[in-house]
């Protein structure tokens, strides 16, 4: 049995400041077994809790830590930036030079805007395509997450799936009932709302690769389709890659599939584990935003000097040749590894990936939408979850969450992964 005290110990302190003892509902633990663990330090892709107990981590702070843990470039290019100030409210080169390494090797977008988180590039991006089609309504798909903005928190992904409700309280019904949402892989369903909200719908926003309910993977033609749709009844398409943006390839989903949105909206990556966000567009789309345009989005942390430093830091190391082939081939083969033993074992089990992003599914069945998901398969992971933990390995605390694999995990780590893995299932499912 792994130690737990310390960390029991700080969870009970925490709760009397924090809702649920935590300051993002997830790390709760609500959904599997045990009180959360109190982590003290990472390095590679390792991390240590504070009663000593050592894991290989996967969960990477939910995707931003592509590198590892602590990266030598990162720590070095933050150091520098702190000694010199934290934050100055005012703009400087540091801005500037993260700026230009993405644009220069993106070509889905002209110009980008610095935020401090996801949700408020997605809430930013939205407002950008109110603004820039004159139009209100707007499309989102059941599952996908795109932050907790009002207007977006409705049949929203894994947080809420995790506890059981598929929207929040607090949600005006004047807001949401400008907020559509429809199925996931269902042109019908499409098709029929452009008609019934003729010339009111602003844009469509889709995870290209849905990964906050599950990995959702969907089809090329799809996402094809979408972006022909919105062209032709004059609505922008948002891709929100928060989560697959820099993560699937540098020019993330919209390279992948070689689709170019109306917007892009970033994050995780782009901060080198500093918080942060981005929005980008074309330069037409982006001369809305205020100070050039009226379409108005501020934030006094925007472009904090300390984030941008780590996002260079980051991304400069993703350029390099064979970055993301070498992280795929080893996604590809901790998934391979667990996979053909649950076919050989007749389990109802496949561990599913795009790029370094993988799921664990406890299902034969292809699952494209919220719905195919079985909640007594949660069943299955807790018990899962609970194993991996007593034998070193880190997962997100929740059956709907993905994993990441980093450029820091070994060889060692994923074969030490698979064989943990094999065993858990072994266990869990006789």
């Amino acid at each position: 049995m792994i130690k737990k005290t310390k960390s029991a110990t700080a969870f009970k302190k925490a709760k009397t400041f924090f809702p649920g003892g935590v300051n993002s509902p997830v790390r709760a633990f609500g959904s599997v077994d045990g009180d959360p663990l109190f982590i003290a330090k990472g390095k590679g892709s390792k991390i240590q809790d504070i009663d000593g107990n050592k894991f290989i981590d996967y969960c990477c702070s939910w995707g931003p830590l592509i590198l590892g843990h602590a990266p030598s470039a990162v720590v070095k290019a933050v150091n520098k930036a702190c000694s010199n100030g934290l934050s100055f409210g005012a703009p400087t080169v540091q801005e500037n030079e993260l700026a230009e390494l993405i644009l220069k090797n993106n070509k889905y977008i002209d110009k980008i805007r610095f935020v401090s988180s996801g949700t408020e590039a997605v809430m930013s991006a939205i407002r950008l395509a109110r603004g820039y089609t004159g139009k209100d309504k707007i499309i989102k798909f059941e599952g996908c997450y795109h932050g907790h903005a009002d207007h977006l928190l409705v049949k929203a992904g894994s947080g809420l799936a995790t506890f059981g409700t598929s929207s929040s309280a607090g949600v005006p019904e004047a807001f949401a009932n400008e907020t559509i949402v429809l199925p996931l892989n269902d042109i019908k369903a499409i098709e029929k709302t452009f008609s019934t909200f003729y010339n009111q719908i602003a844009c469509i926003i889709i995870e290209p690769i849905p990964a906050n309910n599950g990995l959702l993977l969907q089809g090329k033609e799809y996402l094809q389709y979408l972006r022909e749709i919105t062209q032709k009844h004059n609505a922008l398409l948002i891709f929100d890659e928060v989560i697959s943006g820099f993560r699937v390839g540098f020019e993330g989903a919209a390279g992948l599939y070689k689709i170019k949105p109306d917007i892009i909206t970033y994050g995780k990556i782009i901060g080198g584990g500093m918080p942060v966000g981005a929005y980008g567009s074309s330069a037409a789309i982006m001369s809305k935003i205020a100070p050039e345009g009226n379409v108005y989005q501020a934030g006094t942390l925007s472009g904090n000097p300390v984030a941008m430093s780590a996002g260079k830091a980051q991304l400069s190391q993703c350029l390099k040749k064979g970055f993301y082939k070498s992280l795929e081939q080893k996604t590809k083969k901790l998934c391979d590894g667990v996979n053909q033993f649950a076919a050989k074992e007749k389990m109802p089990f496949k561990m599913i990936s795009v790029g370094s992003i993988f799921w664990l599914r406890f299902s034969k069945n292809e699952i494209k939408t919220a719905d195919d998901i079985d909640p007594k398969s949660m069943n299955s992971f807790r018990k899962l979850h609970a194993y991996l933990l007593e034998n070193g390995l880190y997962m997100g605390p929740s059956g709907y969450e993905v994993g990441f694999v980093s450029a820091a995990h070994s060889d060692e780590d994923i074969k030490k992964t698979i064989k943990i893995l094999k065993e858990g299932l072994k266990k869990i499912m006789n």
